[in-house]
């Protein structure tokens, strides 16, 4: 991956495209470490990639996407459980990786709370723990819940499981009325061992790493398998309480521990980022030798006054960080490189390692991440480790940082083979034999083949019957998987003719293991129930490329019907004209998205096998609110600054229930800035356009009679 430097000069259509760019692949890595206990991308690779996308938005805040990564925590909730609403949201960690993020962190606490340098600030110190993130809500000393992160809103009921962990106690005496205890689900490296052999033995799944069969033995809808495995947790937080636990994060801890509550024994108090990047040092010390996994060290402000003071952004507290550890290497043979492809047409190439053990972990597999990473170029064909080539027989360095993928970060040329020859990447799919083609500025390759592509059929149904698709209760990726192989479905619309496939008897169907006449019977008036489709759920669920959620929402709500939406499309398809400038001026749109749409709309394939869907669903408009006498309706309003009367999402919501369109960034187009104190180069931009300016009061004057 580029350098955080080479940002300084891209210009605006490539930070566009990177944004877009970086927004799949940190969602699709997102739901494989929250949603699936299955990581693909390790943590160092995932924060650079965070840290790149912070940085493009930092250059480029009017290209912030709707559905920009750092507004994002966690993924959704499993279908398997019932959704628990957090009371109090469960957030992420901003991360720091040297003394000098440290240092910056306290400086920025400082400044926010006016605290002078020579003033001494207290933080605490303690090892950040890999494993599941688990909330535990007590009502008069008795557990009645346990929920999971989940996308930090709502997450998944575990209360059945938690309630076999040993260290979660189920009645704790002097507690306040409501409590919830905050921590992490782990497995100790000597358990996890255990756990795998008898895994092996009864020939069951073997576990990556004590993360992955921590998280998978929690998230178990038979309680039962959860009591067997040998789980542990750790409390360091706490989330809705009836009264303050303490004044001081320490004194909290020691408060949980007495409660009965397992803590971690290296949590420490220090003065200031010296005694915190101290403290780091003699934890990571001893990290090889704890029993359990850490990836780093979270500090966070001691006073709870302070904390409360300090306050939260979209997705971290300003009073934590986490000082992550540095990745840690390895040397082994690269025996073969496999190329995979994903619902998305993407050739991934795999390396194929001689077994090697990284950071306590066995590792076999590592990411190549592209066909240029390989050749030893970034993506403006510069050199990366020196311009050496990755080939097959290589001797090469595994790059890991405390996750389950790593990458291959280096190659010893002196231990070359001579016949080592360079690898030539495939310009053909290797599940369908369709062209794999390159975009111009796309780092990566994608086979052509679509629907006829094995590899993208069954992730493109298993996407179409997601969460946040068409939800189908009964019909899930397992499913999709066995039905698929079956040759029962091959697309979309195959789904609502499966009772018709199989007749009224039923015998197929009834036959395979784990189904009946009733299931069956759930299954096909489920589908029925989602014939009656709103427009956004649509759009989602056809999978198209960098089109996710919210930007389906936002098209939905522009074209209204279907009908609209398709004549836009296919009006568009020569990306030039009205149809085409009225589609990517939509806010949060933009043309790499836009081009995604109308290129995927116009494949013949894809349009045939769209069509035949239309004709088994009912498409829902969408509901438009009342906008008689608004005197804000269809005119593109942006807030800046501080908002004194109203939150940004209360403001934001009333604009759009009056037919305003809320943008992010000022353009020619905007007929209305809101500035609020504090408003910067946005109000100097409406200044220069001859855009109309009002303060808050203003503001709310000209919606009073509406």
């Amino acid at each position: 991956m580029a350098s955080l430097a080479e940002i300084e000069e891209l210009n605006e259509d490539a930070a566009k495209k990177e944004l877009a760019r970086l927004s799949e692949v940190l969602a699709q890595a997102n739901t494989a470490y929250h949603g699936a206990d299955a990581p693909d991308l390790s943590d160092a690779e995932y924060d650079a990639l965070k840290k790149r996308n912070i940085a493009i938005e930092a250059r480029f805040p009017h290209l912030k996407r709707t559905d920009s990564p750092t507004d994002q925590v966690g993924a959704a909730p499993s279908e398997g459980f019932s959704k628990v609403e957090h009371a109090v949201a469960m957030l992420s960690l901003a991360n720091g990786f040297d003394a000098e993020d440290i240092a910056d962190f306290d400086g920025r606490v400082r400044r926010y709370l006016g605290i002078p340098e020579e003033t001494q600030l207290d933080y605490t110190a303690e090892p950040k723990i890999d494993g599941l993130s688990l909330s535990l809500r007590f009502e008069n000393g008795k557990l009645v819940q346990a929920a999971t992160r989940g996308d930090g809103s709502i997450g998944e009921n575990v209360t059945a499981n938690a309630r076999t962990i040993g260290d979660i106690p189920t009645q704790i005496a002097e507690a306040p009325e409501v409590l919830e205890v905050r921590g992490e689900v782990y497995m100790s490296h000597p358990d996890f061992e255990a756990l795998n052999a008898r895994q092996t033995e009864t020939g069951g799944k073997v576990f990556a790493n004590p993360r992955n069969a921590a998280a998978g033995s929690l998230r178990q809808l038979d309680a039962s398998i959860t009591r067997a495995r040998p789980l542990r947790f750790f409390a360091y937080a706490w989330g809705a309480l009836s009264e303050p636990l303490a004044t001081t994060q320490m004194e909290a801890i020691e408060r949980l521990a007495e409660m009965g509550f397992a803590t971690n024994p290296l949590t420490r108090t220090c003065a200031g980022p010296s005694e915190l990047v101290a403290h780091y040092d003699v934890i990571e010390a001893q990290r090889a030798t704890l029993g359990y996994d850490i990836d780093g060290v979270v500090y966070k402000v001691n006073d709870l006054t302070l904390q409360e003071r300090l306050g939260f952004r979209s997705t971290t507290p300003r009073w934590a960080i986490a000082h992550k550890f540095p990745a840690e290497l390895a040397w082994t043979r690269l025996e073969a490189i496999d190329i995979q492809v994903g619902r998305t047409g993407a050739l991934s190439p795999v390396a194929r390692l001689h077994p090697v053990t990284v950071g306590g972990v066995v590792v076999s597999n590592a990411t190549l991440h592209n066909e240029d990473y390989i050749a030893g170029r970034d993506n403006k064909g510069g050199d990366i480790r020196g311009g050496k080539d990755i080939r097959v027989g290589d001797w090469v360095q595994v790059y890991r940082a405390g996750d389950v993928i790593p990458k291959v970060a280096d190659v010893d040329l002196s231990k070359r083979p001579d016949d080592a020859q360079p690898y030539a990447f495939p310009t053909r799919c290797p599940e369908c034999d369709s062209d794999a083609l390159r975009e111009p500025g796309d780092a990566v390759r994608r086979c052509s083949g679509g629907l006829i592509c094995p590899a993208q059929a069954v992730e493109k149904l298993k996407h179409f019957v997601s969460r946040a698709a068409f939800d189908i209760e009964g019909l899930g990726a397992k499913q999709v998987e066995q039905f698929y192989g079956d040759k029962w479905i091959k697309e979309p619309a195959d789904i609502f003719t499966l009772k018709e496939h199989f007749g009224t008897g039923m015998k197929q169907l009834k036959n395979r293991e784990g189904w009946g006449e009733k299931s069956a019977n759930n299954l096909f008036d489920a589908i029925d129930e989602k014939r009656k489709i709103s427009l956004s759920r649509l759009i989602f669920s056809l999978g198209i490329r960098h089109v996710g959620e919210a930007a389906s929402n936002l098209i939905a709500l522009h074209y209204g019907t279907w009908d609209a939406f398709d004549a836009a499309m296919q009006a568009a398809q020569d990306q030039e004209g009205a149809a085409w400038q009225d589609l990517i001026d939509i806010d949060g749109v933009g043309a790499v998205m836009a081009g995604s749409l109308v290129h995927t709309l116009a494949q013949p394939a894809e349009r045939a096998s769209i069509d035949r869907l239309i004709t088994q669903l009912d498409v829902q408009p969408v509901a438009r609110p009342d906008t008689q006498g608004s005197p804000v309706a269809g005119r593109i309003v942006v807030f800046t600054g501080t908002l004194e009367k109203m939150t940004r999402a209360e403001a934001k919501a009333r604009a759009e229930r009056l037919g305003a369109k809320v943008s992010g960034s000022v353009s020619a187009k905007t007929d209305i800035l809101v500035a609020g104190p504090g408003a910067g180069s946005k109000a100097k931009k409406a200044a220069d356009l001859g855009i109309e300016t009002l303060d808050e009061d203003g503001w709310l004057t000209l919606i009073s009679d509406a």
